[in-house]
């Protein structure tokens, strides 16, 4: 019972049910009114932390079940459609991923990699933003769990660095020499890292499925090239502007590279298994960028991933086993994806679209764009994860945004980008923030400040160099 929480799952039920017993609106189906009002409780339940995503995600997947809102009267194929997410390619792709994501974390290779760009750039403060954000970017496209690649490889390296620099997590005073620098640089640096791969965040390839759900076809290569060069500018411009806002009193840090690089030796020469690890990332990303012209899809690219590293010996298949994020993603990922494709399918999504579209048929696209953008990316504050307000919002949005008119590759893209964007905002707005928050460099007040400027950069950028970057692309 420790991880249930009896108030917040009995206010996750009254709102299911309150919902559920409301008149039916003209114009839908009372399943898929009752659909709703399942859905709006499990993310209610997840947001309140009522229970464990996977357990809120089964408690979903049992009342769609139980209450036959899939196929009416149709017990055998209620529960078929219950389960269908199961069967959902998307969601294989990110398990599989975290499969793969597990070798640069068994191997050393992440770690390794995050050192040597320590001792290449870490000879002033700046440097060693960079060199350490540099790392997170090369990881990003096989580690689809920034939660992960921030916690398993790149805070444990930060925090010893920022200790050794002279900024101890028990003595404050001490927090503004360089760790409270480190840390909302590092912490940021991982947002933008998050949605410049499709693969880089579970909460993408949700954005990528409801896409596809309206008819908007994206691709591995097609999000990155759309979100590279917006990604790219921001990823350079947050230490500058982290620099000179909120700037670290130790500017120059000569030892870093010698602490890298004693820890390098630690670790010895690159061996075998990481060599092959290396290997594996190469094929991947290879499959990933030109997967279509060979007909491979990302999802089948990952298993050949998986495969190559299971017969070399990189992974067993107890790793795989023991691998709880991904089977926790798995299930609650199925979930989220099954309803979120169910309300589409049964008309909601639509119905819901058409009224809000027609309240805004006066605008033109180009003023609509900037408004649904910037009213979805700042509800971040009421989400504890991308995934959350993906899965809560994303499709309504997208569907406005396509009856006045936006081109739907560009909002879909965007709008996937600002769930983890945004994650800026709070220091529980995304899987790392507590991770880095918990470091107690960075009080709550500078938190929440500094992410607000942040997000007000990122946005700009995005509208601006990506507005341009898109136009030159043909995506409007």
């Amino acid at each position: 019972m420790k991880d249930i929480n009896l108030k917040t799952l009995a206010i996750t039920l009254a709102v299911g049910l309150v919902i559920w017993f409301i008149p039916v609106p003209e114009g839908l189906k009372p399943n898929a009114w009752h659909l709703l009002a399942i859905f709006v409780a499990t993310i209610v339940g997840i947001i309140l932390k009522a229970a464990p995503m996977g357990t809120m995600a089964m408690l979903g997947i049992t009342v769609c079940a139980a209450t036959e809102v899939l196929a009416p009267g149709d017990p055998t194929k209620s529960i078929v459609n219950a389960l269908s997410g199961f069967g959902n390619s998307t969601i294989w792709l990110i398990g599989l991923a975290f499969f793969i994501a597990r070798g640069f974390i068994k191997t050393g290779l992440g770690t390794r990699l995050a050192y040597n760009f320590i001792r290449l750039f870490g000879k002033s403060t700046l440097g060693l933003a960079y060199g350490l954000n540099t790392a997170d970017l090369i990881l990003a496209p096989a580690i689809p769990s920034n939660t992960a690649r921030a916690g398993g490889v790149i805070f444990p390296i930060m925090k010893s660095v920022a200790v050794n620099m002279g900024s101890i997590p028990d003595k404050p005073e001490t927090h503004r020499k360089i760790g409270a620098f480190l840390t909302l640089s590092s912490y940021n640096a991982n947002m933008i890292t998050s949605v410049m791969f499709l693969t880089a965040t579970a909460s993408n390839p949700m954005a990528q499925k409801f896409a596809g759900d309206l008819g908007i076809k994206i691709t591995w290569g097609s999000w990155a090239t759309a979100a590279c060069v917006p990604g790219i500018v921001c990823f350079l411009l947050v230490p500058i502007f982290l620099y000179k806002f909120y700037p670290p009193e130790l500017k120059q840090t000569p030892e870093a590279p010698a602490i890298a690089a004693a820890e390098l030796k630690k670790m010895g020469p690159v061996s075998t298994q990481e060599w092959l690890m290396v290997a594996t990332f190469i094929i991947l990303l290879g499959l990933w960028i030109f997967g279509n012209l060979i007909s491979i899809d990302a999802t089948t690219g990952a298993l050949i991933g998986l495969c190559i590293l299971l017969l070399a010996g990189v992974l067993t298949w107890d790793d795989v086993k023991s691998e709880k994020g991904a089977w926790d993603t798995i299930v609650w990922f199925s979930s989220l994806v099954m309803m979120g494709s169910y309300l589409n399918s049964l008309g909601l999504i639509g119905w819901f679209g058409h009224i809000v579209g027609g309240e805004m048929k006066q605008l033109s696209w180009q003023l609509a764009f900037p408004l649904i953008i910037i009213v979805y990316s700042y509800c971040h504050y009421m989400f504890a994860s991308a995934t959350a307000q993906c899965a809560a919002m994303f499709s309504v949005f997208l569907t406005v945004g396509i009856a006045v008119g936006i081109p739907g590759t560009m909002l879909a893209i965007f709008l996937g980008a600002c769930a983890t964007l945004m994650g800026s905002l709070t220091h529980y707005a995304h899987g790392p923030a507590p991770i880095f928050f918990g470091s107690t460099y960075v009080d709550m007040k500078d938190w929440w400040k500094q992410g607000f400027f942040m997000s007000v950069l990122f946005l700009g950028v995005w509208f601006v160099v990506g507005g341009v970057w898109w136009k030159v692309i043909g995506l409007w």
